[in-house]
């Protein structure tokens, strides 16, 4: 899991982020949609609420359509902060994580999940916000995101 989230759709991010300007970063396309700032915000709650708190029995003080109703841009270093805690944050919240902490239900949002679901449910989350904030970029730079450019692929 850590691999998908941080070896492949942080550093995914990461690179998105620093082809970006502070304002295209921000850009949404109408107010139904959410900018790449605003899913970065999205993905920090999400994964601290299914991990921290419903896995890790942390309390859950995630505040989510602040997530969305952001609107102060947030530059480069703010959000490339928010990523690397977050990674770190989770990297040591899985070294807790027991066999049986993976059979069980836990309560998240309003659902019980097993520790499988939820590690499942965040890894998906995670990586299909991944490919909207590839797909912002791309639309906005007209450009390839080039994330498998350092391999043959053959």
């Amino acid at each position: 899991m850590a691999v998908r989230l941080f070896d492949e759709n942080t550093e995914r991010i990461k690179k998105c982020l620093h082809k970006l300007s502070v304002q295209q970063i921000w850009w949404r396309p109408n107010q139904n949609s959410n900018s790449i700032g605003n899913l970065i915000l999205h993905l920090d709650g999400n994964v601290r609420q299914w991990i921290l708190s419903g896995l890790n029995n942390q309390q859950d003080i995630r505040k989510r359509q602040m997530e969305f109703d952001h609107t102060e841009p947030l530059d480069h270093t703010a959000l490339l902060s928010i990523i690397d805690v977050l990674e770190f944050d989770i990297r040591d919240a899985l070294t807790r994580i027991k066999t049986e902490d993976l059979l069980k239900k836990h309560p998240v949002q309003v659902y019980e999940e097993t520790g499988i679901s939820i590690l499942i449910h965040v890894t998906e989350h995670f990586s299909y916000h991944t490919g909207q904030i590839a797909f912002i970029t791309k639309m906005l730079l007209d450009e390839q995101v080039s994330f498998y450019a350092h391999v043959d692929l053959g």
